[in-house]
């Protein structure tokens, strides 16, 4: 895979109002570990190294274990999701999905259910956001860090 040019020096303003949002959000009031599971679960479903690889990190560095990250591409059969997790990772699953699934009613009123008016506009930024940033990075080839080489199969 060859990286096909940086975003960030290409076209720095156009890309700022994106960091904006990415800040905003982080400040949003949703939980911390609903972000990264929210992140990481677009970032399956998109097929999204870069993003997988920068957002399980920062899930595990702020404290999220291991086996709901490993997990998480099977939600749908795992206890290990609260309600409120389990309705906003449907919903991202939908929305990431959006010309499959069309925002099902029965996902939004799951999601009504589990979070404030306020609270669905800002889970649902989030959704739009990471989807953004995984376009972005899949698409101009971002390359995530290596960190450790492949082994060779025996």
């Amino acid at each position: 895979m060859t990286k096909r040019l940086n975003p960030y020096t290409a076209a720095p303003e156009t890309m700022k109002p994106l960091i904006a949002l990415e800040a905003t959000l982080k400040e949003s009031g949703l939980e911390h570990s609903l972000i990264h599971l929210v992140k990481m679960r677009a970032s399956q479903i998109n097929g999204c190294a870069y993003c997988l690889h920068m957002h399980s990190a920062d899930a595990l560095k702020e404290g999220e274990s291991p086996a709901r990250l490993f997990l998480l591409d099977a939600w749908h059969e795992s206890a290990l999701y609260s309600p409120r997790e389990r309705a906003a990772l449907a919903w991202t699953d939908s929305l990431t999905l959006i010309s499959q699934t069309h925002a099902p009613d029965e996902v939004y009123e799951e999601v009504q259910r589990h979070f404030s008016p306020e609270e669905t506009v800002k889970l649902t930024m989030l959704i739009a956001t990471i989807n953004s940033w995984n376009r972005i990075a899949i698409g101009f080839r971002s390359a995530h860090p290596n960190d450790r080489p492949a082994v060779a199969a025996a």
